[in-house]
């Protein structure tokens, strides 16, 4: 990076400090209270979601027609339970700089977020002890291999539903209804996921539904890192982690950043200088708790935690937790996605 160049960056830090310095923090404080899962290699070392009744469809034969419809709800037992129960702890994959999804609180230096809060009630339904909990920080894209591996029970981590995903892993049902929206600087020409990112450096995480949603149809932006016949050798445009992207924004290695809505809002809400661009976001996606391939017994305890959490209606347990975290940067929000079931 040029002189000039660098002194341009630094000009567009005012007002991120405050996201500076918790990314600093979640990396300081991984390496002492986290257990990392994976090098970087791969290998281990929106708006109203709306209410309605829970439906159940029938399952598709080698076809995914509902990604969204997940096993029923049951309080039985398993191999799965019996593992986490003889262990005395669940083990959950979250993010740890995700604000107010899952985030370090850098003066308590704990875990906190609307996805923490559903951790700990997985934990106290299945232990009974709210806190009988292991957290590891993995990346976005380390979220499937981490389950494969049985680094983690649970991945419970903004991970959103879809068809690809559930050949891969077992989800239970939509706890959070989101979708991909553009984040950009406030004086930025960028309007939204339009033909106005014609030309500009875009990021996204590797292996998530942004990426994918760039890959169909772009407008022209430049979202793939081409590393052939160059020195580079790290990635500006795709990264492990969505908090990189932001790093990078602030930095002016890119225009823009493509990312769920949910996660947008709340690095928006930590800094004035930049902002949610378009009216709405341009997908539809459901966040669910991601276990194992073939883990029905835990999904399906999983997905009796979450009736318990939608019931009650304002006074429900998501109710709390979003006004909590999530009513400032996401107004409006009436409650819960409904679930959906297979049916046998």
């Amino acid at each position: 990076m040029t002189r000039a160049r660098s002194r341009a960056a630094r000009s567009r830090l005012r007002g991120w400090g405050g996201v500076t310095a918790m990314a600093v923090a979640c990396a300081v404080t991984a390496s002492l209270t986290l257990l990392p899962l994976a090098h970087g290699d791969g290998t281990f070392g929106g708006r109203s979601a709306g209410h309605g009744a829970a439906s159940a469809v029938p399952a598709a034969a080698g076809a995914c027609e509902d990604p969204e419809a997940s096993v029923p709800a049951s309080d039985e037992g398993g191999p799965s339970i019996d593992r986490i129960r003889a262990r005395g702890k669940l083990i959950a994959g979250v993010d740890q700089n995700s604000f107010q999804w899952g985030y370090r609180n850098p003066e308590s230096r704990t875990l906190e977020g609307f996805d923490i809060d559903l951790v700990h009630a997985i934990a106290e339904d299945i232990l009974g002890d709210r806190d009988a909990v292991i957290f590891r920080a993995i990346p976005t894209n380390q979220r499937i291999s981490a389950l494969e591996n049985d680094k983690v029970d649970v991945v419970v981590r903004t991970m959103t539903i879809n068809c690809k995903r559930v050949g891969q892993v077992a989800f239970s049902t939509a706890y959070f209804q989101a979708g991909q929206q553009v984040l950009a600087p406030k004086d930025s020409a960028i309007d939204g996921y339009d033909k106005s990112l014609k030309g500009k450096r875009v990021c996204t995480a590797e292996g998530s539904t942004a990426y994918d949603a760039l890959k169909e149809k772009s407008f022209g932006a430049v979202f793939e890192d081409e590393h052939e016949g160059t020195e580079q050798d790290e990635d500006q445009l795709t990264v492990p982690n969505q908090l990189d992207c932001l790093v990078r924004l602030q930095l002016g290695e890119v225009d823009a950043v493509v990312t769920d809505n949910a996660l947008a809002a709340g690095q928006a809400a930590q800094d004035p200088a930049v902002e949610l661009k378009g009216d709405e976001p341009f997908t539809t996606e459901y966040y669910g708790v991601a276990a194992k391939l073939g883990a029905d017994d835990l999904v399906a305890r999983v997905n009796r935690v979450l009736n318990g959490y939608r019931q009650g209606g304002e006074d429900s347990p998501w109710m709390t937790s979003y006004r909590t975290w999530l009513a400032e940067g996401l107004p409006g929000i009436k409650g819960p996605p409904a679930p959906r079931y297979r049916s046998n």
